[in-house]
């Protein structure tokens, strides 16, 4: 197998700046629209047509294209899915990626279901920071909210991962009203007993809006309810990886807990990131419908450049979930794709 490893000395003296003045430094890229589980908020139960594998972009395509961003000014990557786990080789992908000039941060988000007995591989690879989706810990809601998911095996990955030094490790729960709301206090107790950052996610409706998105919406104002309830003091903090999440400190607990609430309280005028879907179309945004195919550069870097530059021309100022929420009228189409064929 020939290496994917291409150095080059030319550091990003780009930069990636919207019309709204919001500098990009940050690009998600999903490696895949296939995982092994079926969350609830993630796909219908029937699942979706996945790509067929022509159609994913090769590693050496990525590599191509993170290449030419970073001569932008990018200098963080996320890798997403899909599941990032299932694609084979993940690991020769983030050893090429961290070697390119600019490069200085690359984390991970996975259901872990399949990092036991990897984590080490991905450490030495170059992954230093990884997320995990665990939106119960209790097992049996764990696999209704996934459609299957073995809580016990993502736990195995998590304890690995720490073992093998990857940190902070983040914790990922969508807060969902009926479902998993009655765990908002066993997420911050175990915010206190461990080094992780437990992360609440606002559930978003990319890709589909209806009444089952609504009547499962939960503000995230019942988080900080809920640990002033239980008598925490809490204090803000900061967490390596700049984010959107608001974050949070309970005094003399080992770890943290953030708050993601993009539809009651949107971060959009701090937007830093684009992404890269596994099929090559560059999504200015999560939320909105438009999206430019980079492999019709065919690996041109100049106009890959260009293709940047055009990706932040037409990225919208906000997103509009709150009005979906309310059923108000939308400025732009929202997006077809489900969020396991964007990344998240």
């Amino acid at each position: 197998m020939e290496p994917l490893i291409c150095l080059d000395d030319s550091v990003g003296t780009g930069r990636l700046v919207d019309r709204f003045g919001r500098v990009h430094d940050y690009l998600r890229i999903s490696v895949t629209d296939r995982c092994n589980l079926r969350c609830l908020y993630c796909m219908p139960a029937h699942g979706v047509q996945f790509m067929e594998s022509r159609r994913l972009m090769t590693y050496e395509e990525i590599v191509t294209v993170v290449r030419v961003a970073a001569r932008l000014g990018v200098k963080r990557l996320r890798i997403t899915g899909g599941e990032p786990l299932v694609r084979p080789d993940i690991d020769r992908l983030i050893e090429a990626l961290g070697a390119i000039p600019g490069i200085e941060d690359m984390a991970m988000t996975t259901n872990a279901l399949l990092l036991a007995g990897r984590a080490e591989r991905l450490f030495r690879a170059g992954l230093r920071r990884i997320n995990i989706s665990i939106d119960s810990l209790k097992p049996d809601r764990f696999a209704k909210i996934t459609r299957g998911g073995d809580l016990a095996r993502v736990l195995r990955g998590l304890e690995e991962a720490e073992r093998v030094g990857m940190a902070p490790i983040k914790i990922n729960v969508v807060l969902m009203k009926g479902l998993n709301e009655e765990e908002i206090d066993d997420f911050l107790r175990l915010s206190v007993e461990k080094p992780y950052v437990v992360r609440f996610i606002e559930y978003m409706p990319i890709g589909h809006e209806d009444e089952t998105w609504k009547e499962a919406y939960l503000p995230l104002n019942r988080v900080l309810e809920r640990a002033a309830e239980l008598g925490y003091e809490i204090e803000p903090t900061a967490v390596p990886g700049n984010g959107p999440a608001e974050n949070w400190r309970i005094r003399g607990g080992a770890g943290a807990f953030g708050l993601i609430h993009p539809v009651s309280a949107h971060f959009c005028s701090a937007c830093n990131r684009l992404r890269l879907t596994a099929d090559g179309y560059l999504k200015p945004c999560l939320y909105w419908q438009e999206e430019l195919n980079v492999r019709r550069c065919n690996g041109d870097e100049a106009a890959l450049e260009a293709m940047f530059y055009r990706a932040l021309d037409i990225k919208p100022e906000r997103h509009e979930m709150a009005e979906a929420l309310e059923g108000k009228e939308r400025s732009h189409l929202p997006t077809v794709r489900r969020m396991s064929q964007i990344g998240g």
